[in-house]
């Protein structure tokens, strides 16, 4: 956790994290700062698994939001949600594990698709990712791509 992370997360309303939080010091920083939604991840140990689920599924304002950690892609989804997501699609679907920032439309499935990438100083990621975006309504608006400095 760094000081670039946070001047966005103080400018958040909330904040989401898609897995592979690695530290439960991460969270424990962003809970004191802002409402957190979040997801385990496969690096995460036990402890993070017991404090977070596997699948976040909840409305924000009129948006049907899906967060998981390893969920796939358009056209490549997860088999382990491929179900769920042909039964009751969420508006907004988002997901971590690649670590590589990706934002889709489904059109097969009527969704939003998203991956922040990874903003973390470890990992196998080069650059250093987050979304910011606006829930307004039903409307998912204002999507903002975040780079932060390349990880060292």
């Amino acid at each position: 956790m760094d000081d670039s992370i946070l001047k966005y997360v103080n400018q958040a309303d909330e904040v989401w994290h898609a897995g592979d939080i690695g530290d439960l010091s991460v969270t424990d920083t962003l809970k004191k700062l802002k409402p957190l939604r979040a997801v385990y991840g496969n690096i995460d140990d036990a402890t993070a698994r017991l404090e977070f689920p596997l699948h976040n599924r909840f409305m924000c304002e009129g948006v049907d939001v899906w967060i998981t950690h390893i969920g796939g892609y358009p056209g490549k989804y997860n088999p382990n949600i491929k179900a769920e997501m042909v039964s009751n699609p969420p508006k907004l679907f988002i997901c971590g594990h690649s670590h590589i920032l990706k934002v889709m439309f489904d059109k097969k499935h009527d969704l939003l698709h998203m991956n922040p990438g990874a903003c973390g100083k470890s990992g196998f990621h080069q650059v250093r990712t987050m979304l910011r975006f606006v829930i307004e309504g039903d409307k998912i608006k204002d999507l903002e791509i975040i780079e932060l400095e390349k990880r060292v």
